[in-house]
């Protein structure tokens, strides 16, 4: 590719406020599918089932299960004010003395909503099982935060769980926020490790039903990890991109994985990567020459275009944010120019975008 424009507002384009999701699809599957393959030059309009016709038995699915926990937390302060808490990591836990009986308590970082600011040291009450100290104020509504709960059977996910609300992000703009239905449908069917504050959403169109005739076809499937954190929702501001802080966050990677990966490389295979966190994660673990190196680390890897992917070959993602880091990783994969055409006739033919939207694959390596 040679559109590698820097320029922040290169990067912009139109979407009516009504072509935003609010809601996912009735089923997960049935999510319409825009596919852009680089050796055609017309899009093709499909249902997301239909991903399984673009994929072969020498191919390998990779995708990214972390879960979401719901962060937002909605209580009182002691003077009686009602408080919002969301939480930006999953609390690190450890085992504490209380007076009189044994609490434990788990700390985090966090985001603090409320008409008056708590005082350091103060508490904010969600339930007689859950509450949080404010340990520090930092700027931009920030805080560090204790989270305090007893000692019982109870962990501290279950309590989340209990209490909490899915974070689902800015633009879903519900009058009641979320329901009970997005802690199943804000989650993808194969969601294992506890830590993201966000969803790796390319992965809420594949259903239990799909995956079967993914891996019947004779498709891998592997596993990697990366923990979706706020900076997700970061605005860039900077005119020129390549000034932009990207956050980090977690990612880990098994041994098993990067021998899956390495070896469909090696045997001529094609890697699909399902989401944008998916692919950062894999290009990070990637040396020199293309190979995955296991293990965990902090992810800050920034893709724009000009940068040379060594492992993905394919991806399936949803629409994104105009002037938005994950906008530049799919011009950096697919052409600026040729990214902002399609997303031009996604938006004239009413897909829907964002967390709970329509899908799109990038296919860079048709099967041979």
């Amino acid at each position: 590719m040679t559109d590698y424009s820097h320029r922040l507002d290169d990067y912009d384009y139109d979407l009516p406020l009504d072509r935003i999701a609010q809601f996912p699809a009735s089923q997960r599957d049935r999510s319409r599918l825009l596919v852009l393959d680089a050796s055609s030059p017309s899009l093709a309009h499909r249902a997301f089932s239909d991903i399984v016709d673009y994929l072969h038995p020498a191919d390998l699915l990779v995708v990214n299960t972390t879960k979401v926990f719901p962060a937002r937390l909605l209580g009182h302060k002691q003077t009686g004010g009602k408080a919002e808490l969301f939480l930006l990591s999953f609390p690190r836990s450890s085992a504490i003395s209380g007076t009189g009986s044994l609490w434990r308590e788990a700390t985090a970082p966090a985001l603090i909503k409320s008409s008056k600011r708590p005082k350091i040291g103060s508490l904010i009450h969600f339930s007689k099982q859950l509450r949080a100290r404010i340990d520090d104020l930092l700027p931009d509504g920030k805080a560090e935060v204790t989270l305090q709960y007893p000692e019982n059977d109870q962990t501290l996910e279950i309590l989340l769980e209990a209490h909490g609300q899915m974070p689902l992000p800015p633009y879903i703009s519900r009058p009641d926020g979320s329901s009970d239905d997005d802690l199943h449908r804000y989650q993808t069917r194969y969601a294992r490790q506890t830590g993201s504050v966000a969803a790796p959403t390319a992965g809420l169109h594949f259903s239990d039903d799909l995956l079967g005739k993914i891996r019947g076809k004779g498709v891998g499937i592997a596993h990697v990890v990366l923990h979706v954190g706020y900076g997700t929702f970061a605005p860039v501001r900077t005119e020129d991109i390549r000034d932009h802080q990207i956050h980090k966050e977690a990612v880990e990677i098994s041994t098993e994985t990067a021998e899956k990966i390495n070896q469909t490389k090696l045997s001529g295979g094609r890697i699909w990567a399902v989401g944008t966190t998916t692919v950062r994660t894999l290009e990070f673990a990637a040396d020199a020459q293309g190979r995955i190196q296991p293990g965990t680390g902090e992810c800050d890897l920034f893709i724009y275009p000009g940068f040379q992917f060594r492992v993905v070959d394919n991806l399936i993602t949803n629409f994104h944010l105009p002037k938005s880091s994950l906008l530049f990783l799919v011009s950096a994969l697919a052409g600026r120019q040729r990214i902002l055409a399609a997303y031009k006739q996604a938006v004239a033919a009413d897909y829907r975008f964002f967390s709970y939207g329509d899908a799109m694959t990038i296919i860079t390596k048709p099967c041979p």
